[in-house]
């Protein structure tokens, strides 16, 4: 794909801002809306009763996360003329993904929901990485501004995080109850990750451009 189709780079000279809550919106949107509809699931499928065809209300939050990053792509195109690399590596593995799982039909996807949601976002993140490309960069560097390092060692520290959770996660779904398995998505998968996050604090500090500026 030529390079000038794709938003540049974070910190790049060439890159041109756009509104924070504009990028905010199409880069997390589709995401915020996939746990959105994992939340009403049964009051979305009973609104739109065509979404039946899915075979189960558990499906819908895959459709409306497939849905949601083809029209975040659409905007970003439409406003800019230029394609965000978040949404559009994501939309490569939210969609083979999507259909893979309408195709399979699979009750087992249930429980291995969060190990592929993981899966994905470590996919992303590290295939970025392999492109030479800190998506983490090109999410967040309206919010905070680090150097090309810092972005770098970022991404792939999440992204290894995601490989984290994503073994946990069958670790742990294959040797407990039901029951158990949903308390500990909720009592134990959110505390690890507000204190990785908490342990990222350093690194952001430590790379911050304007933490050199001010120097």
């Amino acid at each position: 794909m030529p390079h000038h189709i794709l938003e540049d780079a974070p910190n790049a000279p060439a890159r041109k801002p756009i509104n924070p809550l504009l990028k905010l919106a199409l880069e997390l949107g589709p995401l915020v809306l996939f746990f959105f509809a994992n939340a009403r699931q049964d009051a979305i499928l009973k609104a739109v009763p065509a979404l039946a065809v899915l075979g189960d209300p558990r499906f819908v939050p895959i459709a409306v996360f497939m849905v949601a990053v083809v029209a975040a792509l659409a905007v970003s195109w439409a406003l800019t003329r230029r394609l965000s690399v978040m949404p559009l590596v994501s939309g490569v593995f939210v969609l083979g993904f999507g259909f893979l799982t309408f195709y399979l039909q699979d009750e087992t996807f249930f429980q291995m929901k969060p190990t592929i949601v993981n899966g994905l976002f470590a996919a992303i993140l590290l295939g970025g990485l392999l492109f030479g490309r800190s998506l983490l960069g090109y999410v967040f560097d309206e919010a905070f501004k680090l150097d090309d390092e810092g972005w770098r060692i970022l991404t792939l520290r999440w992204g290894l995080f995601f490989v984290f959770l994503a073994i946990l996660n069958e670790v742990v779904w294959r040797n407990v109850a039901y029951d158990t398995w949903v308390d500990f998505k909720v009592w134990g998968t959110m505390p690890i990750t507000i204190l990785f996050t908490l342990c990222q604090l350093p690194l952001l500090k430590r790379h911050s451009l304007e933490e050199e500026t001010a120097g």
